[in-house]
């Protein structure tokens, strides 16, 4: 008997990581597989130090469709157990992501509903086909938002707007996401690949921990007060001030040559 294929990919280019959400067939769905191996690889990311800059994206058509509903239906009368579980597990791995110490793309290659759309929120930058669209959908379900949507969303396009695609479930293009600010970027499709890429090359020869510290000031800053958060960035730009990423900055901008902080250990 074959064994199960695996439910995500992990792909190394040097020193870019890319995690693809593998079942194509179910619209990338979220089953607890999927969620154990999205965790296990954020924490593989953050501890490999050679790993620079992660992207994550979905195979096939769609980029996720949210949970697994015919995993939902599976569970029949413990569905509240089954999505504790769930939810937990893809909690603990969008955390990891969230607070790692190196930068995330996210390369939406077709629509993100339900958890697929905060899948893809979690990004520092994300790209989005042209063809793809996001959409809440808990709603036709009778479900609320989970992999942090209610957190993301309304920081994001801002709360009237957050209430209005979670309430209502609408889909919202890619063009649409852009305005908004929900997707950084709209990219042809035939093209999304190759500017990923670019983008994920770019930030791999960035100051990977100076770019993780500062990305943790902006998520924590959400929930701090002004005074905290002055405090938070005194602290944390001392400790940037003392590493070789910043010694190599300086140096170059005096030399005025490109620095090289991949070789700044």
């Amino acid at each position: 008997m074959s064994a199960e294929p695996a439910a995500l990919k992990f792909e190394r280019n040097g020193s870019i990581a890319r995690l693809v959400l593998d079942r194509p067939a179910a619209g990338n769905a979220i089953d607890l597989d999927m969620a154990a191996a999205l965790l296990d690889a954020a924490q593989r990311c953050e501890a490999d130090a050679s790993i620079r800059c992660v992207m994550l994206t979905g195979a096939g058509r769609m980029f996720c469709a949210g949970g697994d509903i015919t995993a939902f239906s599976a569970a029949g009368e413990a569905i509240p157990e089954f999505l504790r579980e769930l939810a937990t597990t893809l909690h603990e791995a969008l955390m990891q992501l969230a607070r790692m110490r190196k930068p995330l793309i996210t390369v939406v290659n077709g629509p993100a509903a339900g958890a697929g759309l905060s899948l893809a929120l979690i990004g520092d930058l994300v790209l989005a086909a042209r063809s793809a669209h996001f959409s809440a959908a808990y709603g036709s379900l009778g479900l609320t938002p989970d992999g942090g949507m209610s957190w993301w969303l309304p920081r994001v396009v801002g709360l009237r707007r957050a209430q209005e695609i979670i309430l209502t479930g609408r889909r919202v293009g890619a063009e649409e996401a852009a305005a908004l600010g929900l997707a950084t970027l709209v990219v042809d499709d035939a093209a999304l690949a190759e500017q990923a890429q670019a983008y994920a090359q770019r930030l791999a020869q960035a100051p990977t921990a100076a770019i993780g510290a500062a990305r943790r000031l902006l998520i924590e800053g959400a929930t701090r007060s002004l005074g905290d958060q002055l405090d938070a960035e005194v602290e944390s730009i001392v400790t940037a001030g003392a590493s070789a990423e910043c010694r190599e900055g300086v140096a170059a901008f005096l030399q005025k040559r490109k620095p090289d902080f991949i070789g700044s250990r």
